[in-house]
């Protein structure tokens, strides 16, 4: 039976370690790009047999201020970028793209609404910080079927990530943010 000496031991433990390390750093990056998925996959989750029509919107600046107001948050710009799903020639909802910065790096979210504008379902299309600061699916479902209102925030409607404050914050202040300009909008064109 061969022994292994204390420093072969040592080096032998080390190299498992940082092969485990590698190992579990690629498995994670692997699970966060395979839950961005791309715009038009998330589109047909959202409107299953949907047309979509995909939209660039301007808003007024007294449209941002509203916006801004009513959502409680910053619309620093005035281009939305929307998509309209109809079936059958009647209009079965609406996804907003989202683009914010969450620590340093940015995350895009595809929101997507019912025809009443609450949250259908929230996807993300691209998440540039590190994967352990991904919001979990589990973690966004708490948005469906919710609309905007003073409850709609963390540690309140909402529970937070633990570890990804700053993700939770983000994805927060993408919806609150694309339900006051929804709001606005479709408050416009009823008018």
């Amino acid at each position: 039976m061969q022994t292994l000496t204390p420093a072969y031991a040592g080096r032998s433990a080390r190299y498992v370690r940082h092969a485990l390390g590698a190992s579990m750093a690629m498995l994670i990056a692997a699970a966060a790009s395979a839950a961005n998925i791309t715009r038009d996959e998330a589109l047909a989750l959202a409107f299953p047999g949907a047309t979509i029509r995909a939209e660039q919107l301007f808003m007024t600046p007294e449209q941002q201020k509203r916006a801004a107001a009513t959502g409680g948050v910053e619309v620093s710009s005035a281009l939305v970028a929307r998509y309209v799903a109809t079936k059958e020639g009647q209009a079965i909802g609406r996804a907003y793209v989202d683009t914010s910065t969450v620590r340093t790096k940015k995350e895009t979210l595809l929101i997507s609404l019912d025809p009443a504008g609450r949250v259908k379902r929230i996807d993300v299309t691209a998440f540039l910080e590190p994967a352990e600061y991904h919001a979990p699916e589990a973690w966004l479902r708490q948005y469906r079927d919710r609309a905007l209102s003073d409850d709609l925030g963390l540690n309140r409607a909402i529970r937070p990530i633990a570890g990804a404050t700053l993700t939770a914050r983000a994805v927060n202040a993408a919806v609150r943010r694309v339900l006051a300009i929804d709001h606005v909008l479709e408050e416009g064109g009823r008018s």
